[in-house]
């Protein structure tokens, strides 16, 4: 610990919040925790998950485009299609998931947990793309039908229902993490491609008609757009540092007001450093009174994390001047909340 003179330390004090920090400083009437233990790591369970859902998929990839091209099965092809970048955005998944345990350092003092933003990112639009070339085939094939072989198209479609559905079962546990829950996207446009291509089978045997099989693809191609559109949506909310979906900032607001000794709150940011990692930062305005700033401050973060999971938090703790106003001993109102 160090001081600095000439600055009143009393009721201004900046916290970085850590489960486990290991170097503390203080200046400038602030406190800083360092060495953050951010978040926490992925559940190597979960790691474990991804890896064999990546070899269960790439198998059944190689059969479907096998089958596709023998059957004559456009629904079939696009499926196995859909496959071929499920298996890319896995391995993009399970490799930023892996570089995402490494520690943080001077210069990625947050780690290297976004890279599983990234990977979402990645799959998302990797979604988007498969689903145009889809339709784009799919037009082609409405506007020259070709026969179909619906003994070794259907044979397929349920073999890859049934790895599809193994595969759902292994990812189903951890969605909470948006990399993970891309793949889970994958895996089910997968499903759903696999239910249409058996359905798509059973009208042409009943019908003849074997334009059914471009419409399969079309509602395929449609169920994927939905489902990598929401994720993509999810993932530019962090990118853009919006607040989490489930914490609401008002809220949050008036629940930080509410602690003893705390006269308002200014300058408030809620934004997400990776899935499952909150952060916030704020100018606590400590009320008139023989309040301890410290006090106040440790039952600002205890709610924090009590109530909104929020582990990371950073409090400029401001005193009220002769006029009502929050002070302290630098600019506190640059609008950064950093």
């Amino acid at each position: 610990m160090h001081a600095h003179s000439g600055h009143d330390h009393e009721g201004h004090a900046e916290l970085h919040g850590s489960a486990a920090p290991t170097g503390r400083h203080e200046h400038h009437g602030h406190f800083h925790g360092q060495d953050h233990a951010l978040g926490g790591p992925v559940p190597s369970s979960a790691r474990s998950r991804m890896m064999f859902t990546l070899l269960l998929t790439a198998v059944i990839m190689v059969a479907e485009a096998v089958g596709g091209y023998l059957s004559g099965s456009l629904a079939l092809l696009a499926d196995a299609g859909h496959m071929l970048t499920d298996v890319l955005a896995l391995a993009v998944s399970f490799t930023a998931m892996s570089l995402s345990q490494r520690p943080a350092d001077e210069r990625r003092t947050y780690g290297y947990r976004r890279l599983e933003i990234l990977a979402a990112l990645g799959n998302g639009v990797a979604l988007v793309v498969v689903s145009g070339s889809i339709i784009y085939e799919g037009v082609q094939r409405w506007m020259a039908p070709q026969p179909v072989r619906l003994a070794l198209m259907t044979v397929i479609a349920v073999i890859g229902l049934l790895a599809n559905l193994a595969g759902l079962w292994i990812l189903r546990g951890s969605r909470d993490n948006l990399n993970v829950r891309g793949a889970f996207l994958h895996i089910l446009g997968d499903t759903v491609g696999s239910v249409g291509v058996v359905v798509a089978a059973a009208l042409i045997a009943l019908t003849g008609w074997t334009r059914f099989d471009s419409v399969v693809s079309f509602l395929i191609a449609a169920f994927i757009i939905v489902t990598s559109v929401s994720l993509l949506r999810d993932v530019v909310d962090v990118l853009l540092e919006a607040a989490p979906r489930d914490i609401d900032t008002e809220e949050v607001r008036a629940s930080i007001t509410a602690v003893n000794g705390v006269a308002a709150v200014h300058d408030l940011h809620v934004w997400s450093i990776a899935s499952g990692m909150p952060a916030l930062s704020a100018h606590v305005v400590v009320g008139e009174g023989p309040h301890d700033s410290h006090a106040v401050r440790e039952a600002v973060r205890d709610r924090l994390r009590g109530e909104y999971a929020i582990e990371h938090s950073t409090l400029q703790m401001e005193r009220r001047d002769e006029d009502g106003c929050g002070c302290c001993s630098h600019d506190a109102k640059d609008g950064t909340g950093r």
